[in-house]
């Protein structure tokens, strides 16, 4: 077998006792990664479960132009594999670049000659312009091959990670004998808890010839890397095959021309549906076997996903990312979906939502109508599901008492929103298409600024099912087109509620426009769609909301991070009203994000009868008090004083805070407070105008509770959330905040040089009338 094991410089003994694994730590790694043997894995998800990986790095990855390697993304790629090796995974690696890396050397050494023979024949020592000939592979192959594995020896060793290289050929899979020795080999550095680097003997291999071997038969002959990874990853019953190229996977037809689409998800029997391209810059391979390959692997019973290796901003991640079970590159499935993907979801929500938005105003509202109706026509089956999750998430003991209470709907829940539907459906009639401005820009040349759907909404929400309906109908009247991913905590009460939105939908025929994504995708992966969505707004926790913004790839986020809400009780207060503020705005419903989490009260009120009462109140109403620093001075025995001023409890708990003016409590709340809605109780017209102008917060209230910092009490209809960014909308978001502009121009055959100054044209800009509703 021409097989060469070279181990690191340590001695054989050293080896073993530093790296081989103790039978503990082996059975810990089984117990961690169990699978089914002999099966791939049918969801990325189940990737996580992989133990035994095999990582090929191709010629265009390991390269970084025609000779020469690419240190950064080696040394990125290999901090990955020794982090997987050291979490108990038995680590392989198919490895390019010998030719190249020899190339390099070669050619250094021809043009050092060269240059030596010409400064030692000419006397003036001028050397003349050197041409390097053209070098064979194979020797260049032989000339790197013991460079390239101490690259990788110096590399792994920064991880205390031992490597062995093996060198092989198309024969040593076809001899019986010598199948078993690699075999056997390949298992005893697993188990010694060594990273096999393995690569073909390109020094000897000969030229590659075409067979059909790998449209699925028994056998698959070695003629390149992908060839060699896919016949190592079922010989040694790999779990995971990742295949590192220079494209994000595979498409659909060649990448850069127009239409090409990246496939997530490739099934066998696909092959039919691809256009391949050319094969990558270096190497001998291209897609088009690297997807032989990977079916051959798949059949086998590994796993592969063919992703990009080359990317400077994910290189450091990808192999990680893969593991995780992140939508990366193009991941090799035997198991087939019974529903479409995400993809194919949100392509046909865009072309129903485009048909939504051409409708009348009239026909939208009547679907919302319709909406409405259902909501009330089938509520015992909406309920009864309701029922099924509430039980669900009580029994497993997941869900905190907030989120629980989220999740519940009532009768009375079901009328409001239908209420808050029929309002919505009066109200959004002139929405759409609505003239916002005209200009006569030159005679027989009008200007229009018009009201149009932002596109596809992608709504992320937690617990509350009751979202689901009032997204839907903003939606509908905005002609946005909508994708719904719910928590699983709700997922019955969503399928139906989903269901009978798209029954109103059907009424005229877009009943795609708004699809409920029920597959397998982590919010991550639906926040990189940002050539599929136009706006993403979270509904959920703070650490919901702030896990989407991070995520987010250049799709704009809308909503708030955070509801750390505010009432100042002033010291010109009036104590029925603050009473009753304080009550309804931390009492009502403390699970909301606009419920109270900071009373701020004037140091003139302290031992007074109404901040006695306000303490008698919270008593009594079992809420639970945190002092804040300066509150807890003026005591001698306090509450537990707060860990922090800007927490969100999100229950029947609260901070009290003492200020010395109205001022203060600003300052206070700027410091604080998270831009949402705060609230001032106060007789003094004078100081409630200086507070309500100078707190910059979504919503700032004058003796009046938070909990009215919603859409519906705004006479907004419903709302998708809370919003406590600067642009395009604050507050509560309704209708509004779901369209954007377009502009459109009306001429009459004319052309920017009427306008120059040999023309005959002069600008009017002119502002015309707008007429009252609907596109004119």
């Amino acid at each position: 077998m021409l097989a060469r094991l070279a181990l690191c410089s340590r001695s054989p003994s050293t080896i073993r006792q530093s790296n081989v694994c103790p039978v503990s730590s082996r059975a810990f790694a089984q117990a961690k990664f169990p699978r089914p043997q002999g099966k791939s894995l049918a969801h990325r998800s189940e990737l996580k479960q992989a133990k035994r990986i095999v990582v090929k790095l191709g010629s265009a990855v390991v390269t970084r132009d025609e000779c020469g390697l690419a240190l950064g993304r080696l040394a990125s790629i290999v901090e990955q594999v020794a982090m997987l090796q050291n979490q108990g995974r038995e680590m392989l690696i198919v490895t390019s670049g010998a030719v190249a890396f020899g190339k390099q050397r070669l050619r250094h050494e021809i043009l050092l000659s060269q240059s030596v023979r010409q400064a030692l024949h000419s006397g003036q020592n001028q050397l003349k312009e050197m041409s390097v000939p053209v070098l064979e592979a194979r020797a260049c192959a032989a000339a790197g091959q013991s460079g390239l594995m101490a690259l990788y020896e110096t590399m792994f060793t920064q991880y205390s990670t031992c490597t062995a290289q093996i060198l092989v050929t198309n024969l040593d899979f076809h001899d019986e004998q010598k199948r078993r020795n690699l075999n056997s080999t390949l298992h005893e550095l697993l188990r010694m808890n060594i990273v096999p680097i393995i690569n073909t003997n390109d020094a000897v291999v000969p030229p590659p010839v075409p067979n059909s071997d790998l449209q699925g038969g028994n056998v698959i002959s070695i003629k390149d890397n992908d060839s060699l990874a896919a016949r190592l990853a079922v010989e040694m019953k790999a779990d995971l095959l990742i295949a590192l190229s220079d494209v994000e996977g595979l498409y659909d037809s060649p990448p850069g021309t127009d239409d090409a689409k990246l496939i997530d998800i490739f099934y066998p029997g696909d092959q039919q549906s691809i256009t391949y391209g050319t094969k990558s810059r270096v190497g001998i391979g291209g897609m088009e076997a690297k997807v032989k390959a990977a079916l051959w692997a798949l059949q086998g019973g590994t796993s592969v996903v063919i992703a990009n290796g080359t990317h400077p901003k994910v290189t450091g991640h990808v192999i990680t990312d893969i593991v995780e079970g992140k939508k990366v590159g193009t991941f090799f499935s035997e198991v087939k979906p019974a529903g479409p993907t995400v993809e194919q979801q949100t392509e046909m929500a865009r072309h129903a939502g485009r048909a939504l938005a051409s409708l009348d105003p009239e026909q939208r509202g009547e679907i919302i109508c319709s909406l409405a109706e259902l909501l009330t026509e089938k509520k015992d089956e909406i309920l009864s599901a309701n029922k099924r999750d509430m039980e669900l998430a009580t029994t497993s003991g997941r869900l905190s008492q907030p989120l629980i209470d989220r999740l519940s709907l009532s009768t009375a829940k079901l009328n409001s929103l239908a209420i808050g539907l029929r309002q919505l459906a009066v109200s959004s009639r002139d929405s759409v298409g609505r003239v916002l401005r005209r200009t006569r820009v030159a005679n027989n040349l009008e200007l229009e600024q018009i009201t149009v759907p932002i596109g596809v909404l992608l709504v992320i929400f937690e617990s509350r099912p009751d979202c689901l309906p009032q997204v839907s109908a903003l939606a509908i009247a905005s002609g946005n087109a909508l994708l719904l991913k719910g928590g699983k905590e709700a997922s019955n009460t969503n399928r139906i509620l989903h269901q009978l939105t798209q029954e109103a939908l059907s009424i005229h025929g877009v009943a795609d426009a708004i699809q409920l994504v029920s597959t397998r995708e982590e919010v991550e992966d639906l926040c990189r769609l940002d050539k599929l969505i136009d706006l993403i707004i979270p509904r959920g926790s703070s650490q919901l909301v702030r896990t989407i913004q991070r995520a987010a790839k250049g799709i704009p986020v809308l909503g708030h991070s955070e509801g750390v809400c505010h009432v100042y009780i002033d010291s010109e207060a009036a104590i029925d009203k603050a009473i009753d503020i304080v009550r309804d705005s931390k009492c009502d419903y403390p699970a909301a994000c606009n419920a109270m989490e900071t009373l701020l009260i004037h140091r003139d009120l302290l031992r007074t009868p109404i901040f006695d009462q306000i303490i008698d109140l919270l008593r009594t109403e079992h809420v639970k008090i945190h002092a804040g620093p300066r509150f807890a001075s003026y005591l001698t025995f306090s509450p537990s004083e707060v860990k922090s001023l800007r927490t969100e409890y999100g229950d029947l708990e609260c901070c009290i805070e003492v200020v010395d003016s109205m001022q203060d409590a600003v300052d206070h709340i700027h410091k604080y407070g998270s831009s949402h809605t705060d609230v001032i109780v106060t007789e003094s017209e004078e100081t409630a105008q200086q507070f309500l102008q100078q707190v910059d917060s979504a919503c700032v209230f004058w003796n009046s509770s938070s909990r009215f910092a919603d859409g519906y009490r705004f006479g907004l209809g419903a709302e998708v959330g809370i919003s406590t960014s600067r642009i395009h909308a604050r507050g509560p978001v309704g209708l509004e905040g779901l369209l954007t502009t377009k502009w459109v121009l009306r001429g009459d055959g004319h052309t920017v040089a009427d306008f120059s100054e040999q023309g005959s044209m002069k600008y009017l800009h002119e502002n015309l009338p707008v007429p009252q509703g609907g596109f004119n």
